[in-house]
């Protein structure tokens, strides 16, 4: 068998942080003691460094007396709001494990990651008391905490002003410290094993590339119960000793608003986010002159749509790419101005290797051919809860993560994302990636946004169909001629369906099984 094509960071070797995360994040917390930590971007509502170091503590003290220990898990099931940062350092200095939830998680859902999780709590807000009170309840959970009051649940505030005990602490920086749950490459979600080491390390890792300054403004509208928010805004914002100003959902207006009002500095989105300030109306206008950076994660962005963004806010536009599985970060853009390729997530960070395989055999190919990434560093997880099977289908017994993404790579060591492997549509055996005929479908002037799946077909297996949403009519023929012109024959369009929006998940990504399912439905 052929060595592996190992490719390595061109970017210097930082030494992995040797410390546990609350300590890490909140190190410049004593010297800000009143500087603003996070604001509540709709009401004001303002938390000091000071103010969460203390809050952290005296949680964890309060948690301890109530009878919790290292190793205990505690759901946080919550929008982005500044208290959520006091929840889960506290719950990190008990030396308890976090495991987070999707803001829109099903009664089901949530029984379902308690249950696995083993979690012994639930921590959540009053809105969200119609879920969480049944879910735990189904689960066996019986300690339910709240953010604010909410009917039910205990107040955290009252634990935080009650008795304290001393709480264990983790044992060591390799203990977990948060069980955010992935579906990985395939399957159901998995509890994905991240520990203090692995954040910090991913901190300091993107640190690197994303030079942030003490005292610049982020805003939090990416959800911190995913990995991207977790690691990128808040805790990057703490340790660099930014102002975080969190939003609880995203609504246009209100971003644009924060943004706006709030003189943003920098600003970590997702794809459909940039993709309304490259192209909605309700973007002209708007002081934006503070932001100067946006960076994109969670799915591919287009070249077309950065290089608009960034045009139209008159900022740099950067991608970069992770996973849950790695902490999230494995690529990143620098923000030195001139670093950005437009469509390119960037090198691998700093103490980090790729590979790019043939997902059929597994060999390495050639520089500058598209493959499967493999990527292996000190950010990656230990593994998935109890679930040693789907472990060592996604980690390997050398340490390579798999994936599961198409990449190619060029000769200065920029990565692009092509397609995932599982999603690729195959064309008479030739492989067609969605994700490049949605970006062309983006670029014409009518359509607002856009999924491709696969179709059965007799003579060619499977075709590729279009689900689009349109600003303004066009025929399905015209817009059909409008890819066909673009790529080539054998990647062409053959059915355009017009629907009002296209599933995503929070995270931004394309939901397309959403959609293959509904198909199949449809077709029966």
């Amino acid at each position: 068998m052929a060595a592996a094509r190992v490719y390595r960071s061109p970017l210097p070797e930082i030494e992995v942080p040797d410390a546990f995360l609350h300590d890490f994040v909140l190190e410049r917390a004593a010297r800000l003691s009143d500087t603003p930590a996070l604001i509540d971007g709709p009401s004001g509502r303002t938390l000091t460094f000071g103010q969460v170091a203390a809050g952290a503590a005296r949680l964890a003290g309060g948690l301890a007396a109530r009878g919790y220990r290292r190793g205990d898990v505690i759901g946080l099931f919550a929008p982005n709001v500044p208290e959520w940062a006091i929840a889960f350092l506290g719950v990190s200095r008990l030396g308890g494990v976090v495991t987070t939830f999707n803001s829109l998680a099903t009664v089901t859902d949530l029984v379902g990651q308690l249950k696995d999780s083993g979690a012994r709590a639930l921590i959540t807000v009053a809105p969200f008391m119609d879920r969480a009170l049944p879910a735990a309840q189904q689960a066996g959970v019986t300690d339910i905490l709240s953010i604010g009051d909410a009917e039910g649940a205990t107040p955290i505030s009252a634990i935080m002003a009650g008795e304290q005990a001393t709480p264990d602490g983790p044992g060591s920086p390799d203990d977990l410290v948060v069980l955010p749950y992935s579906s990985g490459t395939t399957g159901l979600p998995k509890g994905v094993m991240l520990t203090h080491r692995n954040l910090a390390v991913n901190v300091a890792q993107t640190a690197v590339q994303q030079d942030i300054a003490e005292g610049e403004r982020l805003i939090g509208i990416l959800p911190f119960y995913h990995i991207y928010g977790l690691t990128v805004v808040l805790n990057l914002g703490l340790w660099r000793g930014t102002t975080i100003v969190t939003m609880p959902r995203f609504d246009l207006e209100g971003f644009l608003d924060i943004l706006e009002g709030q003189r943003i500095t920098r600003a970590f989105l997702v794809p459909p986010i940039i993709l309304a300030l490259a192209k909605h109306p309700a973007v002209e206008g708007r002081d934006l002159s503070a932001l100067h950076l946006i960076m994109s994660g969670a799915a591919p962005l287009d070249a077309a749509i950065e290089a608009a963004a960034a045009a139209r806010v008159g900022c740099v536009v950067t991608q970069g790419y992770g996973m849950t599985e790695a902490s999230p970060v494995t690529h990143a853009t620098s923000d030195k101005p001139g670093s950005a390729r437009p469509g390119s997530v960037g090198p691998l960070v700093s103490n980090t290797e790729g590979r790019i395989v043939d997902p059929a055999t597994g060999v390495d190919v050639e520089p500058g051919t598209d493959g499967e990434l493999l990527v292996r560093g000190p950010q990656v997880m230990r593994g998935y809860l109890n679930n040693p099977e789907a472990t060592a289908a996604t980690v390997d017994v050398e340490g390579w993560l798999h994936t599961g993404d198409i990449a190619r790579v060029d000769a200065d060591g920029y990565f692009s994302i092509i397609d995932r492997v599982k999603e690729l549509i195959k064309v008479k055996g030739y492989q067609v990636p969605p994700a490049e005929l949605e970006a062309v479908l983006i670029g014409h002037p009518s359509v607002t946004d856009a999924a491709v799946i696969p179709v059965p077909d007799e003579e060619c297996g499977e075709v590729p169909k279009a689900f689009v949403v349109l600003s303004q009519p066009i025929d399905s023929d015209a817009l059909m001629a409008y890819v066909a012109e673009r790529v080539s024959p054998y990647k062409r369009i053959r059915e355009v369906e017009v629907v009002d929006a296209i599933p995503k998940s929070t995270s931004g990504k394309i939901l397309r099984r959403v959609l293959i399912d509904q198909e199949r439905a449809a077709r029966a």
